[in-house]
């Protein structure tokens, strides 16, 4: 969607949120949004003053090409940085030096996925490229079932892509060969999102549509559990949209996850029992320390909820439909990113904020990602700026 969304057109606010997504169906949005034809009557919150508490250093910057329509969420492997453009480029980056750059010759569709050792991306014909992380030659390439909108996964032995069609394929990391894949039925209506997959120990997690989240094991693509995060509600399937778009979260006791149109759930690793759950709908995602999980909403807010019962800690709404990012703990503080590429830092204690750092004016809607350190981390724009920041 493009920004004639807030404007003449009129997008209903959901969809507004929902800028890098589209609806996947026969249907166009015009046609399934019943307030096509009314202008918009809110607009995206402007910036307020304040007075800054810490501040956002850039450690260093670089570019490495539009990304279009796609969203190109970059891996972070120790000082490594890997980063890719929908024209193909593809890059890595050691502590912001440029080690190398090549050209992969297709046109790119997603983020990069790495281990270190390989480096995965794909195209939106459903190739799998796959490259030597050390000098950036080519390992080896597969074909999936549709185009690849999600960075690879990579680890463990294997290179698992989530194709378009809702379809997992895993492949051996050493030859490019088909292990397995998983495949589940979907609802008539869906978010085209750019939602990858979680490696956990002997395990891959996945969100679904439906508000399914779902573990299948890694060595044969067998399900292991599956829990609903989210029920569908309403009447149209429009309103019953309820999908996992952003990716879960996982540590040794919990799962947690938020739906679109639907809730934020913790689960019990153990058992798969709900520990408890709030309507909150986000396409954006959570992030977690061990007091608080932090969530964006689709409303342009940013919630912190205990993580032990779910009770609310703060918000700050004062970001009001302003596309926000996943969330990331950085030090003492979140950081979220914005659409005019404003990344912001709130105070994990009370969420206030605490310092504002302006990028190229690119959108960040890719996961902004943990640096080397816990005050460093990493964003990339729309416009295709890549920089390694840390908050002080």
């Amino acid at each position: 969607m493009s920004s004639s969304s807030e404007t003449g057109r009129g997008k209903a606010l959901w969809l507004v949120a929902a800028a890098s997504l589209l609806l996947g169906a026969c249907s166009t949005l015009d046609k399934l949004n019943p307030f096509s034809s009314t202008p918009a009557k809110v607009k995206p919150a402007e910036l307020g003053a304040f007075t800054p508490s810490a501040e956002v250093v850039t450690r260093w910057q670089a570019n490495v090409g539009a990304g279009g329509e796609f969203v190109f969420t970059p891996a972070v492997v120790g000082d490594s940085v890997y980063a890719a453009a929908l024209d193909g480029s593809l890059a890595r980056f050691d502590q912001g030096r440029q080690v190398w750059r090549i050209s992969t010759g297709k046109r790119l569709s997603g983020g990069v996925g790495s281990d270190g050792k390989l480096v995965a991306v794909a195209t939106p014909k459903g190739e799998v490229l796959v490259f030597d992380a050390q000098a950036g030659q080519v390992a080896w390439t597969a074909t999936v079932s549709s185009e690849v909108l999600a960075a690879p996964a990579v680890g463990d032995g294997m290179v698992v892509v989530r194709s378009g069609d809702a379809r997992l394929f895993a492949f051996d990391a050493a030859n490019g060969k088909r292990r397995w894949v998983y495949q589940r039925t979907t609802p008539a209506l869906s978010l085209r999102s750019h939602v990858g997959v979680v490696l956990a120990d002997r395990a891959v997690l996945a969100g679904f549509p439906g508000g399914k989240l779902v573990a299948v094991a890694a060595n044969n693509g067998v399900p292991l559990w599956e829990v609903a995060v989210a029920q569908p509600k309403g009447s149209t399937e429009l309103e019953r949209i309820a999908d996992l778009a952003s990716l879960p979260l996982l540590d040794s006791r919990q799962v947690c996850a938020v739906a679109f149109q639907g809730r934020v759930s913790c689960f019990d690793i153990a058992n798969g029992n709900q520990l408890w759950s709030r309507d909150i709908s986000s396409i954006a995602g959570i992030a977690a320390d061990a007091r608080a999980v932090y969530v964006s909403d689709d409303k342009g807010t940013v919630h912190a909820l205990d993580r032990g019962s779910g009770a609310s800690l703060w918000k700050q709404d004062k970001l009001s439909l302003r596309r926000l990012s996943r969330p990331l703990v950085v030090g003492s503080y979140i950081a979220v990113g914005d659409y005019q590429g404003v990344v912001h830092l709130l105070r994990r204690d009370d969420g206030a904020f605490a310092a504002r750092f302006n990028t190229d004016g690119g959108s960040i809607v890719a996961d902004p990602q943990p640096g080397t350190t816990a005050a460093d981390f990493i964003v990339q724009t729309s416009n295709g700026g890549v920089y390694g920041l840390s908050a002080r």
